[in-house]
Formats: structure tokens, C-alpha cells, sequence
């Protein structure tokens, strides 16, 4: 994360750039110990990740491109600050930073509500659908977060144009989220009904 960061920025004098990552690790790595704590089971579901974990084909491609559009957000974003494309006031870095940590407690809380949040799209032995807490108004809250945190990381790293690299990230999550849905309502006992009664799959009253 801070060679993608500090490479393309090509310094370390990059306040933004120390602040962010000081957020980010605090607020990973109290998670990580509250699951070390509370539920290493789905711990280890989470560190197995990535489009080499995946089971199906068409997700080692969301994984991928995931994954490229992730790191594009990092890089122009320290290219910004490099060439000075844009000017984002020290109030929107701290916006941006509150964000990237809002993000990832409401990730938390979906850790906390469910425990077969893996890091891969699978169906484990004991697994069943889940239905409370924020499971109750959508039913994939946890990108909810996830886009939360996305719209921080430019904002922290001082750049507007890092934000257009959140256009190809939505587009793969929604693909992410829809080819679930489709896996789970096959495989996963009681989810097709879950959907009957849970109408939105992103955002409450709209889609």
C-alpha cells in the first residue's frame, strides 16, 4: 500500500499520504484483532481472497479487475499530487479520512452480524442466510461500506481525479454483486426467498 502510494508520488513528503495509511492501519488492524478475538473462523475466511482463491471463472476476472481499478484509484491519485493537478482544501482530506474509516466500521458491523462473510464467493457446510441487522434493509451491505471507503481514499490522498477510478470499481462490484446473487439463490437454501423479502440489493428504496 505505500509503495502505491509514495512511488508514483515520488516522496515521502506527502502529508495526506502518511495520514490516510495511519487510518487505514488502525482501523484494519482493530478489526483483525477483534476477529482474532471473537471469530478467528471468519478471519480466515477473509485472508483467503483474491481472484486466485476463486472457485468460479467469472469471478477470478471480477477479482482481476477489482484488483487493476483498486490500484489505478492509488496511483493517479498520488500522480495528483505529483504534478499538482488539483487542489483539495486540508477540510476534504479530513473528510476523505473519516470516511475511509466510517467505511470500514460499517464493514465491521457486517463482520459482527455475519459470520460467513468470506473474502470468495462460496457456500460453506453450516452456512445459512442471514437476514438482521443491516441485512435487513439491503442485501449486500457490505459493499455499502465498501463504496463508502472508496469515495475516501482519493479525497484523503488530496486528488479529484483519483475519484474517477470509483466509476470502473462500482461497475465491477455491481458485476461482482449480481453474479452472487445468482451463485447464492443456486446453492444457498432459503435465498431465494431472502430476496422475496428484502427488495434492494445496494441502496434502500432504490436498487
Amino acid at each position: 500500500m505505500a509503495a502505491i502510494i509514495f512511488l508514483p508520488a515520488w516522496t515521502f513528503d506527502y502529508w495526506q499520504g502518511w495520514i490516510f495509511l495511519t487510518v487505514l492501519s488502525a482501523s484494519v488492524l482493530a478489526i483483525t484483532i477483534y476477529l482474532m478475538k471473537n471469530d478467528p473462523k471468519l478471519l480466515e475466511r477473509r485472508t483467503n481472497a483474491g481472484p486466485g482463491a476463486e472457485q468460479q471463472r467469472s469471478q477470478n476476472v471480477i477479482q482481476s479487475l477489482a484488483a487493476a481499478a483498486f490500484v489505478a484509484m492509488f496511483v493517479v491519485s498520488a500522480l495528483d499530487h505529483r504534478f499538482a493537478w488539483s487542489t483539495v482544501p486540508l477540510y476534504v482530506s479530513a473528510l476523505g479520512d473519516i470516511l475511509v474509516a466510517l467505511g470500514l466500521y460499517f464493514v465491521f458491523l457486517v463482520f459482527k452480524e455475519n459470520t460467513f462473510a468470506a473474502g470468495t464467493i462460496e457456500v460453506g457446510t453450516e452456512q445459512k442466510v442471514i437476514a438482521t441487522g443491516p441485512y435487513a434493509i439491503v442485501r449486500h451491505p457490505m459493499y455499502i461500506g465498501a463504496l463508502v471507503m472508496l469515495v475516501g481514499v482519493p479525497l484523503a490522498l488530496g486528488s479529484w481525479w483519483g475519484l474517477f477510478a470509483i466509476v470502473p470499481m462500482t461497475l465491477v462490484i455491481v458485476w461482482r454483486l449480481l453474479d452472487e446473487e445468482r451463485f447464492l439463490a443456486k446453492n444457498l437454501a432459503g435465498y431465494k426467498e431472502y430476496q422475496g423479502k428484502v427488495k434492494s440489493r445496494l441502496l434502500p428504496l432504490i436498487w
